[in-house]
């Protein structure tokens, strides 16, 4: 029986880093990984590093692995191969979602006291509070017709997707 080997990862390729106040400095570019605004790369750079307390400290070489925007932090050196650098690109949508788009949170949350006075919101809502608990949508149209105070917010389409949920929307219709 043979032992099955994958090939060892490539070795990382130089780069040159851009620090916020405009040096630049070489690093080790290990990956290239795509993200919904462009592309990071994963680079290391080597720093020393202090090991120890007290008169036991030690000095030693430390590779620091950083995620870098490319091409604003990270430029290309001339003459480098970067051909072998492990590029990890984001999943191809499936038709349903380029057909329906970016899909927000699930839920909703309410803004105010649950047995009060409040708005309620779609999770990602400018106006809806951090750290909020999710409703489900029973919870939410439950909160929405039993307790008068509450209203739905129209920034985020709250109001537009619950209000024709809502038991006795359709009355004034017939």
């Amino acid at each position: 029986m043979h032992e099955q080997t994958s090939a060892p990862d490539p070795a990382p390729v130089p780069v040159l880093v851009v620090l916020v106040d405009g040096q630049e400095l070489r690093g080790r570019l290990y990956s290239w990984h795509q993200t919904k605004t462009g592309w990071q790369g994963d680079v290391g750079l080597a720093m020393w590093r202090h090991r120890g307390e007290g008169d036991q400290v030690e000095v030693e070489a430390a590779d620091y692995r950083v995620w870098l925007d490319a091409p604003g932090q990270i430029h290309r050196i001339p003459g480098v191969d970067y051909s072998q650098v492990p590029a990890v690109r984001l999943p191809t949508p499936s038709l349903i979602e380029e057909a329906l788009g970016e899909r927000r949170p699930s839920g909703w949350v309410m803004q105010g006291q649950l047995h009060g006075q409040g708005v309620i919101h779609a999770p990602d809502c400018t106006e809806a509070p951090a750290g909020a608990v999710t409703l489900s949508l029973d919870q939410a149209l439950t909160l929405a017709e039993r307790q008068p105070a509450v209203r739905l917010c129209s920034l985020c389409g709250a109001a537009a997707e619950l209000t024709p949920l809502l038991r006795g929307f359709h009355d004034g219709f017939d």
